[in-house]
């Protein structure tokens, strides 16, 4: 008898237990919507994807840069967030992020057919200045693969050279070590023409002198003074070069070689 009053009082503290859980449970708020600043770059990502594919593109752009803002840089985001602000008909920012997409995967053939159609747009139309074609047959060759890609290859061509010179050194008969010797010249060739191009790229990537007009539109001074001369009127999304920068003001060239001084605030770099 003792044993089974033992045994019900247990078992009716447990069943308590069990109830004061519930009903602590169902008390409990219902959970809330995560916050951006909770919400993991995934999940913004995510966010803003959807938000793009059902044509909500400010929301889209906000969350793109939500996600910039911790940090973090992909060409496919770079690329997105382009395409937003181009769909807000922001031409600036969508140069400068179509601009920044390209330094980071400069064979992207999309990314560079839209960066036609949205500089398309732009009002300025500006001549460039004619280049040798070998210069800009070697640009082209250069911009066909980052510079990652680049370093890889060059690393390869450096071992095969290594490979090759071993081979004409060890190699009994002629013919091999004649392979050899002028595989091993190919391969230097190769190496340092490849070098060259990873290093093109990293410069061009680090260039901190490019620059869109931001502004709707802008007077290009004569000097760096409010009151200097206009010489000419650029607008947004056109590129620029920074020549030379005093205090607030950059003088800038343009691509048919014009020059003159305006407002930094006015463009951004790339």
């Amino acid at each position: 008898m003792k044993r089974l009053t033992i045994f019900l009082i247990l078992t009716f503290g447990i069943l308590c237990a069990r109830a004061q859980e519930s009903a602590d449970s169902a008390a409990q708020p219902a959970p809330v919507v995560q916050s951006a600043a909770e919400a993991s770059p995934e999940q913004l990502w995510d966010r803003a994807n959807t938000a793009y594919i059902n044509g909500d593109f400010h929301t889209a752009t906000e969350v793109y840069e939500q996600i910039l803002s911790r940090g973090l840089t992909s060409v496919k985001l770079y690329y997105n967030l382009a395409n937003s602000y181009f769909k807000e008909g922001q031409l600036g920012k969508s140069v400068l992020f179509y601009r920044r997409a390209l330094r980071l995967a400069p064979g992207n053939d999309d990314i560079r057919y839209n960066l036609s159609v949205a500089e398309a747009r732009t009002k300025d139309n500006i001549e460039q200045i004619p280049e040798f074609f070998l210069t800009e047959w070697m640009r082209d060759v250069r911009h066909t693969m980052s510079c990652t890609a680049w370093s890889i290859v060059s690393l390869a061509a450096l071992v095969c050279a290594l490979a090759l010179f071993l081979a004409y050194l060890l190699a009994q008969r002629l013919p091999l070590r004649k392979t050899g010797f002028y595989g091993t010249l190919v391969a230097v060739a190769v190496f340092m023409l490849t070098s060259w191009f990873a290093m093109g790229e990293r410069r061009e990537m680090l260039d901190d002198t490019q620059a869109v007009v931001m502004s709707l539109s802008t007077a290009v001074k004569s000097s760096p003074d409010k009151s200097a001369t206009d010489l000419f009127v650029l607008h947004e999304g056109t590129l620029v070069e920074i020549t030379d920068r005093l205090d607030n003001w950059c003088e800038v060239t343009i691509a048919d070689g014009k020059k003159g001084w305006l407002e930094c605030k006015t463009i951004e770099t790339i």
